[in-house]
């Protein structure tokens, strides 16, 4: 690690900066193992994309050997050279702990941490002693990460209490908040923002469209975590721009997505209310751009023909030139084994 657990809230607030997506483990074509060198070639590509780094995501399948091995590759083909988040997404707070000190140990950056599927905190002490738990148990540096799908509307009516986020922020090693909650709009931004903002811990909006304003307005300057590859180059590019006052040239690229960003939307809409992140189709958007593709295993959503072409078709309508490839070759994957 770079950092001790007193010194993480300095380290994040100088380095985290720039955008973090998501890499997906790869497979076999079996789906029997972890897929080495697709692994490799999704880091590798995902440094050439100009992401600050990404977030190694759990919610695939594997096993906890697998993401163990998966946080050693990924590390090692970076060599220094990008940022890792440990996806906190396990069956119980025990499991997300010790896969968080496997974490430390293999050279990750820092943890998302998530809520087991299984867990029910019936008031906000309930919640915040379980944030306790878990960071007190890392020495990671701990991203907050307040989703609608937690389940906590009987908490609060923004989907996650703001209150136990904010009280969770005085953590030594908590770093970073990931807020999306409290839509449509983003009041809600601004009143978590404003309940953290002299608490030394970064705000982030995980939603792009939201980030000309929440840069500006909010002093944004880590923005994660989602499957900002769908966009190609294009978002690390416009959100470094707005980091950097070029106001009117970050919306030139911010607005040559928009066809990219309704059709984004609009497939989302076609599985509403699954409660479920559609792994697969973040795959085959991350293969569009070159990402290795290949199978994925269950449980996972099927992936149709026509969500396949819509997002394509999107992709066409900003502007992107893509390859003349079809799901045969995306099945496959890039680099397969």
């Amino acid at each position: 690690m770079n950092y001790t657990r007193s010194e993480a809230k300095d380290y994040a607030f100088e380095n985290w900066h720039g955008v973090c997506n998501v890499i997906l483990p790869s497979f076999t074509a079996d789906l029997k193992n972890i897929n080495e060198a697709g692994i490799r070639h999704d880091v590798a590509h995902n440094i050439k994309q100009g992401f600050w780094g990404t977030l190694l995501v759990s919610e695939c399948g594997t096993t906890k050997e697998e993401m163990k091995r998966f946080m050693e590759i990924a590390v090692d083909e970076a060599d220094g050279k990008h940022n890792f988040l440990l996806h906190g997404t396990f069956d119980t707070p025990e499991d997300i702990i010790e896969m968080s000190k496997i974490g430390e140990s293999t050279g990750v950056d820092g943890l998302l941490l998530g809520h087991p599927n299984s867990f029910y905190p019936t008031t906000q002490n309930e919640l915040y002693d379980y944030l306790v738990h878990v960071c007190n148990n890392t020495n990671l540096a701990v991203c907050l990460f307040a989703a609608g799908h937690w389940n906590y509307t009987r908490l609060h009516p923004s989907g996650y209490p703001p209150e136990v986020l904010a009280r969770a922020a005085d953590l030594e090693n908590v770093v970073a908040v990931k807020y999306e909650v409290a839509r449509p709009g983003i009041a809600g931004d601004y009143e978590f923002w404003k309940m953290i903002r002299n608490k030394r811990v970064l705000f982030s909006d995980p939603f792009e469209a939201h980030s000309p304003l929440t840069v500006e307005m909010f002093g944004q300057q880590w923005m994660g975590t989602s499957n900002y590859e769908y966009f190609g180059k294009r978002v690390p590019k416009y959100f470094k721009m707005l980091r950097n006052n070029q106001y009117d040239d970050a919306m030139e690229v911010y607005w040559s997505l928009q066809p990219v960003r309704a059709t984004r939307v609009a497939v989302q809409g076609s599985f509403a209310g699954a409660n479920f992140i559609h792994r697969y189709l973040w795959k085959y958007q991350a293969w569009l751009h070159g990402y290795n593709g290949g199978p994925m295993r269950q449980p996972v959503m099927k992936l149709t023909d026509a969500q396949m072409k819509a997002v394509r078709e999107g992709l066409v309508r900003g502007g992107f030139k893509l390859p003349d490839e079809g799901p045969t070759e995306f099945y496959r994957g890039r680099n397969p084994a």
